[in-house]
């Protein structure tokens, strides 16, 4: 058993900034003198209303999120949003574009051909995932209602390195890179982000909606997944997470103190750069993405053979290198190093893998 925090790859639910969980651990009992935990309250309550408003004003801050955007707090994960963005943007026997870059957009594009007609705009299948499309290669529908994208495939380790140009509300899953890197909000229809990459503990969902394209869900959409209604709610329709809305918080803070998206940009391109760049020159690994297609966040590589990528996974775990094993779909490794892992944490695994590969030609 651990004595001291280790570094921890893990896909999600991942690595929270320390100060963060420090101030939660401290407010714990007592929230700012309310004699309650953040978890005990009610979410109708003057005291939690204040945090939540709050937590709201920082996220539209830190992601420059202009008033035509209304910022959701959900529950259901991302995958709910595979259903909720068809019955709310689709239409009656409507059509929408898809890009299949992955594993979640492979599952995204098969729920939404429950409710309409699905046209794959284009498919990185053909070599397993390791590329993004370019603009090029997008085959879109004249008919299509939005055009849907992965921003970051945290399977496959490949990231789109541009806003795809389309003439449609674009919605994108950004689970996995949210606040890794200033984004142009005006841009999308919808942006939504399972929280426990880069967000909060796991748990809510953060939707940013256009308000123009809500109001048009089909008759058959369930209650709780009608957007109009809970932008009408101010997502407080039921109870929301609440904790972990507050825990968004904690981590916003962290991200301001830090120089905002432009310094997590920074530094994303800082542990992937370091990591890339050791990949590229090992004798026993390789990088599976290809370059121009890798991801900021989720570095996925293999060894020269199972037996060898076992052992690494043993050795690293044991030194403090934890969850470097990769999907199970997939196998191999993935190193996630999303906003709150401390370049001192890449910058030791890759020596750990750099004496990993000596002690193999000795």
């Amino acid at each position: 058993m651990a004595t001291e925090r280790v570094y921890n790859f893990s896909a999600g639910p991942s690595m929270l900034p320390e100060s963060a969980l420090r101030t939660a651990a401290e407010e714990m009992l007592n929230y700012h003198g309310s004699g309650m935990s953040v978890m005990e309250m009610s979410h109708r309550s003057g005291v939690y209303q204040g945090i939540f408003d709050s937590v709201k004003a920082k996220l539209k801050s830190v992601m420059s999120i202009p008033d035509s955007h209304e910022i959701l707090f959900l529950q259901g994960g991302a995958s709910l949003q595979f259903s909720m963005i068809p019955m709310n943007l689709m239409g009656e026997h409507g059509q929408a574009d898809y890009a299949v870059t992955g594993n979640f957009a492979d599952s995204a594009a098969k729920e939404a051909a429950k409710y309409g007609a699905v046209n794959i705009a284009a498919s990185s299948e053909d070599k397993n995932h390791t590329y993004i499309p370019a603009q090029s290669e997008l085959k879109l529908s004249p008919d299509a209602k939005y055009f849907y994208y992965c921003a970051n495939n945290t399977i496959y380790g490949t990231e789109w390195g541009y806003v795809p140009e389309v003439k449609v509300p674009l919605v994108s899953d950004m689970s996995s890179n949210i606040l890794s890197k200033p984004v142009d909000v005006s841009k999308y229809g919808i942006i939504y982000a399972g929280a426990q990459k880069n967000m909060a503990p796991a748990g809510l969902t953060v939707v940013i909606i256009d308000r123009a394209l809500a109001g048009n869900e089909l008759p058959i959409t369930p209650l709780m997944m009608s957007y109009k209604r809970m932008i009408d709610k101010d997502s407080m329709y039921n109870t929301p997470p609440c904790y972990n809305i507050y825990m968004l918080g904690l981590v916003l803070d962290w991200v301001i103190e830090q120089g905002g998206l432009a310094a997590m940009q920074k530094l994303r391109d800082e542990r992937s750069s370091m990591l890339y760049s050791f990949l590229d020159g090992s004798d026993i690994f390789r990088a599976c993405a290809e370059p121009g297609s890798r991801s900021g966040m989720n570095v996925t590589f293999r060894a020269k053979s199972p037996e060898l990528e076992a052992e690494f996974v043993k050795e690293a775990t044991a030194a403090g290198f934890v969850n470097l094993k990769g999907h199970r779909s997939v196998g191999g490794m993935r190193a996630s190093i999303y906003n709150a892992m401390p370049v001192e944490g890449v910058e030791k695994l890759v020596q750990f893998m750099k004496d990993f590969e000596v002690k193999r030609h000795a």
